[in-house]
């Protein structure tokens, strides 16, 4: 499989393109210093992955951003820590400051070059525009939780996207899913027949803000970068 027989890229965001565990960490600002006394950043991205997978399938048509709140209540309780309405109101509108990961801006400028670039994302729309405009790229379609009505890893969001790419007459075999998160995206993105590359930002660590998949996961690339697989698609084409 090359990365040349691919029209389309569909990409998780938040993970994928966007750092967003540095920017929840950084938009928790002193109720993290209260969480986590001895810096266990870990522990709490842990707490927020396992809030947030159970808080989605609960309310599948609640928005990102009340998902956010109610998750971080969810974690106050669990670790017994007082939070404000106002922090949690501020962490669920910190998404759009969240940073781009370095290499990812430069990456989708070339990759925009040579394929149709598609988002399928969790979060709002409104969120999400603020991710675009730092991420510096225009992209051709963006196909939201809120706009599907539920939240990956739920088969529908990739029935959805499967769909809307048909109708731009791209075909499920020419279309490549971009994506951190194994238990988000790979999982049910291969179940949907799509093949996968696995931008792997945490260089093989477990953990982090996502779930592990409950089985085995399989993937058609592996790259610890975006930068690398645009990088990998120069050295195929030879430029």
């Amino acid at each position: 499989m090359r990365l040349g027989e691919f029209h389309a890229l569909s990409f998780d965001c938040y993970g994928t393109l966007i750092d967003w565990e540095a920017g929840m960490l950084a938009a928790l600002g002193p109720w993290r210093g209260r969480t986590c006394p001895r810096g266990d950043d870990e522990a709490l991205l842990a707490a927020f992955a396992r809030h947030e997978s159970a808080q989605q399938a609960e309310t599948p048509g609640l928005g990102y951003r009340e998902v956010l709140a109610r998750v971080l209540h969810r974690i106050a309780r669990e670790v017994e820590v007082d939070l404000r309405a106002d922090e949690a109101r501020a962490f669920a509108a910190s998404i759009g400051a969240w940073p781009a990961f370095p290499d990812s801006p430069a990456a989708l400028r070339y990759l925009k070059q040579h394929y149709t670039l598609v988002v399928l994302s969790n979060v709002d729309r409104a969120s999400f525009a603020a991710s675009e405009a730092a991420l510096g790229v225009s992209f051709d379609a963006v196909y939201t939780a809120e706009d599907i009505g539920s939240y990956k890893p739920d088969a529908r969001n990739f029935a959805y996207l499967v769909a809307r790419m048909a109708e731009r007459g791209i075909a499920a075999t020419r279309l490549l899913h971009v994506a951190q998160s194994l238990y988000h995206d790979h999982v049910p993105a291969k179940a949907a027949g799509l093949a996968t590359a696995w931008i792997d930002r945490r260089a093989g660590r477990a953990g982090g803000a996502t779930v592990l998949p409950g089985g085995p996961v399989s993937y058609d690339f592996r790259f610890a970068t975006l930068g690398a697989l645009a990088d990998a698609h120069r050295a195929e084409i030879g430029r």
